[in-house]
């Protein structure tokens, strides 16, 4: 089944937090996932630099940090949710202030705004997506050995049942899991992913690139 992009929360077996990000592609596959000033982004891969001028939705912050939380993301919308979380404003206000004010992508398939955060400490996290049809920000409980997931395409919605198990630990771990663990591993077209783990004082951030 193809659900284009992902963004996921959960655990790790030994209790860490995580957020991670999966590019599934169909029309642009040519992209990785790249540590930039602390931060990740999705980037062209070196030659097709051309396909920005293809489409204003392909290269962008995925994964940073402000404040405690790791917010993960399929867009720009990164930025100004993070730009929020850190002035003080709490997640939820800033997912959805952010996701309002962006809507979703104006492109063939309207493709949704989805994303996650997760805190260094504590055993909540959200979930937030913005559709053509409507806008979703929920509060997620974080269960060891469990990820909770939202996709831009067929599973755009926040429920219950949308949880696959997270077996490993560690940043590079966790985004190679995304592609190939359990689950995950069935969901086609990967291309690049980024995670960030919760360690002592502050998150570990990895990505995984799917080789072409």
């Amino acid at each position: 089944m193809y659900v284009g992009r992902i963004v996921a929360l959960g655990r790790t077996p030994a209790g860490a937090n995580v957020a991670a990000y999966r590019v599934s592609s169909r029309s642009f596959p040519n992209r990785a996932a790249v540590e930039q000033s602390g931060r990740l982004a999705i980037v062209p891969r070196i030659g097709h630099e051309a396909d920005l001028s293809r489409s204003p939705y392909i290269a962008y912050n995925c994964v940073r940090v402000a404040n405690g939380w790791a917010i993960v993301s399929n867009g720009s919308h990164t930025d100004p949710i993070t730009e929020k979380v850190a002035l003080g404003m709490p997640v939820r206000d800033a997912l959805a202030t952010a996701l309002l004010a962006m809507d979703y992508e104006k492109d063939d398939y309207n493709t949704p705004r989805i994303a996650a955060a997760v805190p260094l400490e504590g055993d909540r996290g959200w979930l937030g997506v913005i559709r053509h049809d409507g806008l979703q920000v929920e509060e997620v409980r974080l269960e060891a050995g469990r990820t909770s997931y939202l996709a831009t395409y067929e599973i755009a919605s926040v429920r219950p049942e949308q949880q696959f198990p997270l077996a490993v630990e560690g940043a590079p771990e966790v985004a190679r899991w995304l592609v190939d663990g359990e689950g995950f591993k069935q969901l086609e077209k990967p291309v690049t992913s980024a995670a960030a783990v919760a360690g002592s004082t502050r998150f570990e951030l990895a990505t995984f690139v799917v080789e072409a």
